[in-house]
């Protein structure tokens, strides 16, 4: 059981303080075996905990926000998860939200047993909120709606991402309607619990690649439908800029979040090194 970051009220209310308090930057936790070697640390589970021990120092106080890639920590094991439980429960107590990166999406009791594992306070994984795949449609991620309305979490839901083949489902269309403004749409009418007249960010928010934003123009999809939070992965090492998100995005840029990782991770091991990134990085981005 951890305590949730300072704040309270939903996902969404608590994301929107978090921006107001410390601008849009998320930075990514990548605990891939390069970084780790490159960091002088074991390719193991102490290794890890190390890594984001680093990593949560040199955020707490200049962003808001830490993005652990689940996927980092499955691959060792038992160990590797239990490193990333300690690490989250390490990074709500620092007073940041975590956001898994865990790409969930099922169906039924299946995807109600994700969103349990990831979004429930009282879980060993506990997240303020858990990037899941509605490409099962988006009906299927019901489970999953239902759970961070009841726990006061969030989710975030692949819609335009960034890896060049994704295009081909996304971008596909039925009656000039694309998958991925299909989704956009039930996210918009998927918030959670907001109450009229409420100010923020929404709780369901939308994952839209940064170097992928002008797409969403290009084929007529309106990101602004809603006030829903946007999580853009992409800035930095992958070539997205601070003008070019401001450019892609448009309308809808007070809505994102802006994922560095490799940008702000190279920068490691040094403490102070890294924690002059995170500061390099949330600057540009105000």
């Amino acid at each position: 059981m951890t305590a949730a970051p300072e704040g309270s009220g939903g996902f969404g209310a608590r994301l929107t303080a978090a921006m107001e308090r410390h601008g849009r930057l998320c930075v990514g936790l990548d605990p891939h075996p390069g970084m780790l070697t490159t960091w002088g640390l074991n390719d193991d589970a102490s290794g890890l905990r190390e890594f984001g021990h680093r990593v949560i120092a040199a955020t707490a106080g200049r962003a808001g926000v830490i993005k652990p890639q689940v996927a980092f920590f499955e691959r060792y094991g038992v160990s590797g998860m239990q490193a990333l439980a300690e690490i989250q429960r390490e990074a709500r107590e620092a007073g940041l939200l975590v956001i898994a990166d865990a790409k969930r999406g099922d169906i039924g009791s299946t995807m109600a047993a994700y969103a349990e594992a990831w979004l429930d306070p009282e879980s060993e994984f506990a997240a303020d909120a858990l990037t899941v795949t509605p490409f099962l449609g988006f009906g299927s991620l019901a489970p999953a709606v239902e759970a961070a309305a009841r726990h006061g979490a969030g989710l975030f839901v692949l819609a335009l991402t960034s890896n060049p083949e994704g295009q081909q489902v996304q971008l596909a269309a039925r009656e000039h309607v694309t998958v991925a403004e299909q989704i956009v749409r039930a996210v918009a009418q998927a918030d959670t619990g907001r109450e009229a007249g409420q100010e923020g960010l929404a709780d369901i928010g939308l994952v839209v690649g940064a170097t992928t934003a002008s797409l969403a123009a290009e084929h007529g999809i309106d990101l602004t439908a809603g006030p829903m939070p946007i999580l853009a992965p992409g800035y930095g090492a992958q070539g997205a800029t601070a003008q070019s998100l401001r450019a892609g995005f448009g309308a809808a840029y007070p809505q994102v979040l802006v994922n560095a990782s490799r940008s702000i991770l190279a920068a490691g091991p040094a403490p102070k090194a890294l924690a002059e990134a995170v500061e390099r990085a949330a600057a540009e981005l105000r």
